[in-house]
């Protein structure tokens, strides 16, 4: 009897105990002295995009041993974005389970999913010591696909789409949208889309410089705004289909089938969602010395991109550590290295500290992606995701399949 009523006891402290780690409320109320002392010697489950062997290493050989080092946290790293790591959460909601998800790497449509499933922790960048470098009023970092951030996901890179091209064959690349049609025609084959996250990041760049007004797409999606400037973009596409790469026939599914048909010289461009990509891409000798890349006029979308903290996390403490890490200082000139990585910082030099201000400003310099101050004033605002979400749906009825 004795036993039976230990046991009851047993099960209803951890159910309180459970309870109460999994508590927003609760856990936010902590001071950071007490987040360090309960994250401390956890494991942190990530999931992340794996496409790029640069951004991999990072993580690898620097952060999860840094952040051993310093909070002896083991950092597990799995494959998983968008619409999986929705899917996974709402599963585990509707099955009463604690995530198996502490931190994920989001923006733009999946952090609007998550808000609306309530599935994130926060506000929380108001508790993480290195949210104090970063200028939440600066649109691009503080605005994320027209939805404020609030404090619900913690600002990691900053980055703007770029037309990746080589110079050995394009000795003079179309210098604006208005300038790709006749380009195109006179160079059959040459250039394709992929179907995909930066081929729709290309198409809502095209179609907001048709538009000739970037604020038209700026605060809800507007569907007269949408169903005028798409139509334009078809028919322009519609136009080009015979002179793009296999004839408009077939297009790429993936962004790394692009740049694997770049490498192989069999198209002369391609693209990039991190404007410094072009760099690293060459030191790793998959893309040729004569890549180049460069922002074709009236400007590219730029974004930036987050750390989300699950609600239901098992290690929400050791997630805020290892959040804060990322946004550090110390990790952010590491990831802003064009030899490391070479994502932008989200860090506002002004508030550094005068030595780390001085470091920042002495990286190495791109060779040959664009100077950032040459293309921040062609810089144009994510639209609401919903712009998204019909490009990915119309460009295969209106385009592949026409």
């Amino acid at each position: 009897m004795k036993r039976s009523i230990f046991i009851v006891f047993l099960i209803g402290a951890l159910r309180c105990s459970s309870s109460e780690q999994r508590d927003p409320a609760t856990i936010l109320k902590q001071s950071w002295e007490q987040i360090e002392e309960r994250g401390r010697d956890q494991p942190v489950t990530l999931f992340m995009w794996l496409g790029d062997p640069y951004i991999n290493d990072y993580m690898n050989k620097y952060v999860k041993p840094a952040i051993r080092k310093r909070y002896g946290i083991d950092l597990q790293i799995s494959a998983g974005q968008g619409a999986q790591i929705v899917q996974t959460l709402v599963a585990e909601h509707d099955a009463g389970q604690p995530s198996q998800i502490d931190l994920a790497w989001i923006n733009g449509e999946t952090f609007y999913q998550l808000r609306q499933i309530d599935a994130l922790l926060g506000p929380v960048t108001d508790k993480l010591p290195n949210a104090q470098y970063i200028d939440f009023s600066n649109p691009f970092i503080g605005t994320d696909f027209q939805q404020p951030v609030s404090g619900m996901e913690c600002p990691w890179g900053n980055v703007q789409l770029a037309v990746i091209y080589d110079s050995q064959k394009v000795p003079a690349p179309p210098k604006s949208f208005a300038d790709f049609p006749a380009y195109i025609k006179a160079h059959p084959g040459q250039m394709t889309i992929p179907n995909e996250f930066t081929g729709m990041t290309l198409l809502k760049s095209w179609m907001i410089a048709l538009s000739g007004d970037p604020k038209l797409f700026q605060g809800k999606f507007r569907e007269d705004v949408y169903t005028k400037w798409s139509g334009e973009l078809w028919k322009q596409l519609n136009t080009l289909k015979p002179y793009f790469w296999k004839q408009g026939q077939t297009f790429p599914e993936q962004l790394s089938t692009l740049h694997q048909l770049f490498a192989n010289g069999e198209v002369a461009f391609t693209f990039s969602n991190n404007d410094a990509e072009v760099d690293n891409k060459v030191n790793l000798g998959f893309f040729p010395k004569t890549a180049r890349a460069y922002v074709p006029a009236p400007g590219t979308i730029q974004n930036s991109h987050y750390m989300g903290i699950i609600k239901q996390a098992q290690h929400p403490e050791a997630a805020m550590l290892v959040a804060n890490f990322l946004m550090s200082p110390e990790a952010q000139l590491k990831k802003m290295d064009p030899n490391v990585w070479g994502d932008h910082t989200v860090l506002d030099l002004k508030k550094l500290p005068a030595s780390y201000r001085a470091r920042f400003e002495n990286l190495p310099t791109r060779q040959h992606a664009p100077k950032r101050e040459s293309i921040l004033g062609m810089a144009f605002q994510e639209p609401a995701p919903a712009y998204m979400t019909r490009l990915y749906k119309d460009f295969r009825t209106y385009v592949i399949e026409k």
